[in-house]
C-alpha cells in the first residue's frame, strides 16, 4: 500500500467515522458501525486507528481541521471587518446543518471525560474568538464598530450563538432556525454598535 493512498484511506475513514458519530453519537457507535459505513473490515479500521477512543479522538479532530480551515479562509480573507464578520457568523451560525452540530455538541459533552476531544474542543473555540476578536479590532480601529471591550464582546456573542445552537439540536420545536439567526444578529448588531440589517 503506497503511503499516498493510506493517507487518502485514512482520510476517507476519518470523514465515515465523523457521519457516523453525528448520526449515533459517541456513546451509541460502534467501530464495527463505522466499518460497515466505510465498506471495509474492521481489522482495516484497526490497521489505521489502534483503539476506538483513538479513533473517536482522530475522528473529532478530523472535523475539527476541516472547521478550521475554513476560519482560516475567513481570517485571510481581504475584505472589510464586516463582510469577515457576515462570513464568520455564517460559518458558525446555529443553523447549520444538524450533522455537524450534532458532532460538536456530542463531542463538547465527552470532552468532560476525554483529555483529546477537550483539547481538539478547546482549540476550536480559541480559534473561533481570535479570529472574530481580530475582526472586531479592526473594525474598531476603522471607525465601522462601537465596541468597548471587544473580549468580552466575543465571548459573548459566541456563548448565544453555542446556546441557540444547542436549543435548535436538542429541542427542535422550541425555536425555529430563522428566529435563532435573528437572535444571533441581534445580539452581535448591540456589541458592536451597528444595524441588524448590516450583518
Amino acid at each position: 500500500m503506497t503511503p499516498g493512498f493510506s493517507r487518502l484511506r485514512r482520510e476517507d475513514l476519518l470523514k465515515t467515522a465523523c457521519e457516523v458519530i453525528s448520526e449515533q453519537g459517541f456513546g451509541h457507535t460502534r467501530t464495527v458501525d463505522i466499518a460497515r459505513a466505510a465498506g471495509v473490515s474492521q481489522a482495516l479500521l484497526f490497521y489505521h486507528f489502534e483503539t476506538k477512543d483513538g479513533l473517536f479522538a482522530q475522528a473529532f479532530d478530523y472535523a475539527a481541521r476541516v472547521h478550521l480551515d475554513a476560519l482560516a479562509d475567513i481570517e485571510r480573507s481581504t475584505g472589510t471587518p464586516l463582510e469577515r464578520l457576515r462570513a464568520l457568523l455564517r460559518r458558525c451560525s446555529p443553523t447549520q446543518t444538524p450533522d455537524g452540530w450534532r458532532l460538536w455538541i456530542d463531542a463538547w459533552a465527552e470532552a468532560m471525560r476525554s483529555a483529546d476531544l477537550e483539547a481538539t474542543s478547546r482549540r476550536i473555540d480559541t480559534q473561533g474568538r481570535s479570529l472574530l476578536r481580530t475582526i472586531i479590532d479592526d473594525g474598531v480601529a476603522g471607525g465601522l464598530f462601537v465596541c468597548p471591550d471587544p473580549e468580552a464582546a466575543t465571548w459573548r456573542i459566541f456563548a448565544v450563538i453555542d446556546g441557540l445552537a444547542i436549543q435548535i439540536h436538542v429541542h427542535p420545536r422550541g425555536l425555529s432556525r430563522r428566529r435563532a439567526n435573528q437572535l444571533v444578529r441581534t445580539a452581535t448588531a448591540a456589541e458592536l454598535g451597528v444595524q441588524v440589517s448590516d450583518l
